[in-house]
């Protein structure tokens, strides 16, 4: 088998665990067509999440129509068989079927794809139904191209630039940490497989939330870097969202709370989930905690899922950032 490439580069080596690398683009071989596409995520997932995100941002979800595995369970230590689909829309709510083959499994359509393939059956997975291959499941780059993908067919929707150039600078010096230290953090944490592992991870978590909170602050608002909404805010939001409701118990990053110790944040993240659609649009708290909870039976072997906190996202938001405490985490 070859690798399938395209004007920017490989798309994927087949037959080996490399990801799908493809741009929609009007120079091709993805072009920007409503109905082409179909989008494969798990609602429970930050790094899908951010996909549907702007999914949702961007009006796409007409464009861009998505099925949805359900959230547990994950399959066994090798991931096998791994996310399955609804035999039914009913049956977990806001999870769906297969809306384009019936299949049971997400790994079917993985194989679809490359009938060699040995990675890891993760979501997102945006498809094409021409070609009927994947053209990226990689979010981290879709987050980077997939909110100007659809400009040239949406000329009296809105652009939504998430990575402005004025700002290309600071938004990729700050994501390198973000991914690291908080967006992968909790994960370091939450996996650790012994006491000095958790006991290393843990404190790198709430660095970074500690840097995150200035640096709201010292940006004033609503977004982290002030006035304009950029890929960060999505970055963040995805796993911030999820903190309180489950990273705190569930992956053991209990030195502080978003909603106790970090006033700018869930001030930050209040305001996205009440008075920025597609947020709360796109977030749903069954999905996420139960995934965790009955996903996860290494760490959580008796599958109850918590009830709280309640409630999840607080309400009232502060309009004015700068008279807010800035909060502080003791490492």
């Amino acid at each position: 088998m070859t690798e399938s490439t395209s004007c920017t580069g490989p798309i994927h080596q087949a037959g080996t665990n490399d990801g799908w690398h493809g741009v929609i683009t009007e120079e091709g071989p993805f072009r920007p067509v409503a109905g082409r596409y179909h989008l494969y995520i798990g609602l429970f997932c930050p790094f899908a999440h951010r996909v549907n995100l702007v999914r949702h941002l961007r009006s796409l979800t007409d464009i861009l129509p998505m099925s949805v595995v359900v959230p547990y369970p994950k399959g066994d230590a090798q991931g096998w068989p791994g996310w399955r689909f609804p035999q039914s829309d009913s049956e977990y709510a806001g999870a769906t079927v297969d809306h384009l083959y019936k299949s049971p499994y997400l790994h079917d359509i993985y194989f679809r794809a490359d009938k060699e393939y040995k990675g890891r059956y993760s979501v997102p997975v945006l498809w094409d139904k021409w070609t009927e291959t994947i053209v990226n499941n990689e979010s981290e780059e879709m987050l980077r191209w997939l909110p100007t993908a659809f400009d040239s067919i949406q000329p009296k929707s809105p652009g939504l630039d998430l990575y402005p150039a004025h700002l290309a600078g600071q938004i990729d010096e700050i994501s390198g940490w973000m991914q690291s230290d908080l967006n992968t953090g909790v994960y370091k944490a939450g996996f650790a497989d012994s006491q000095e592992k958790y006991d290393a991870a843990v404190p790198v978590v709430f660095r970074a939330l500690n840097r995150l909170e200035e640096l709201i602050a010292k940006n004033g608002g609503p977004f982290i870097l002030g006035k304009e909404m950029t890929e960060l805010d999505l970055r963040a939001y995805a796993t911030i969202v999820r903190f309180d409701t489950i990273y705190v118990q569930h992956f053991k990053c209990n030195l502080g709370t978003i909603r106790h110790d970090y006033p700018v944040i869930n001030n930050w993240l209040k305001n996205l989930y009440w008075n920025v659609p597609g947020f709360a649009d796109s977030t749903d708290f069954k999905h996420i905690k139960e995934n965790y909870s009955k996903s996860h039976r290494d760490i959580n072997p008796r599958a109850i899922t918590p009830m709280g906190p309640v409630p999840n996202v607080e309400e009232g938001v502060a309009g004015n950032f700068g008279a807010l405490r800035v909060g502080y985490v003791k490492i």
